[in-house]
């Protein structure tokens, strides 16, 4: 993941020097925060979301959630490219087009489009999660979908690879198996072949 990492500020601790109750104190609130911990993605989302509103405070002239519109998005995500690490070759390189390339090259670093992509998804939910109507989620915008999209077809196509997801195959039903034919001998040289009978309940 290419998106620059948000530090959380330290939370206080208490002090347990009060007896030998705080040993008890303090493993009962540290199940009760282990409990209560967000999530991996909804701590995510939150960084996310707190890196977003720093990035309108610092806009010039500041910005308010509510004037934000798709184009102040993709100024945002442009202004992470500068933050990336994924590799992405020019027409005119060499490697372009090339998935292992076999040396250094001077293109730019930008921030890979699953990155974006997934942080567009974070951040579109938490505008809404924030107050935001859906009918106005700049996140969701006509213009930032067409952005990630040529995105995606641009790194695609630089860094050699695929993001196109795979069709699963449908299994195809098992077939049953053929009847089996039963055989006899009348004592006479001549073999007479018979269908086995109908498994029970079967209609006539």
């Amino acid at each position: 993941m290419d998106l620059v990492p948000h530090p959380e500020p330290d939370s206080p601790h208490s002090d347990n020097s009060g007896g030998g109750g705080g040993a008890a104190a303090a493993g009962s609130a540290t199940a009760s925060a282990v409990a209560a911990s967000p999530s991996r993605y909804e701590s995510q989302k939150r960084r996310d979301w707190n890196t977003f509103g720093q990035y309108l405070r610092n806009h010039r002239p500041p910005l308010t959630l509510a004037r934000c519109s798709g184009a102040h998005v993709l100024e945002f995500l442009r202004y992470l490219d500068q933050f990336g690490k994924t590799k992405v070759h020019m027409p005119a390189c060499p490697f372009f087009g090339h998935p292992a390339p076999p040396s250094p090259c001077p293109c730019p670093l930008r921030q890979a489009w699953g990155s974006l992509d997934a942080l567009i998804g974070r951040l579109r939910a938490a505008y809404e999660e924030n107050g935001g109507r859906p009918e106005n989620n700049p996140f969701g915008a006509r213009a930032v979908r067409l952005y990630l999209r040529e995105v995606r077809e641009h790194q695609s196509r630089a860094r050699g690879v695929s993001y196109e997801k795979k069709k699963r195959k449908k299994q195809q039903p098992a077939l049953p198996a053929p009847a089996a034919v039963i055989s006899s001998d009348d004592g006479n040289g001549h073999h007479h072949h018979q269908m086995p009978p109908p498994p029970p309940g079967a209609a006539a």
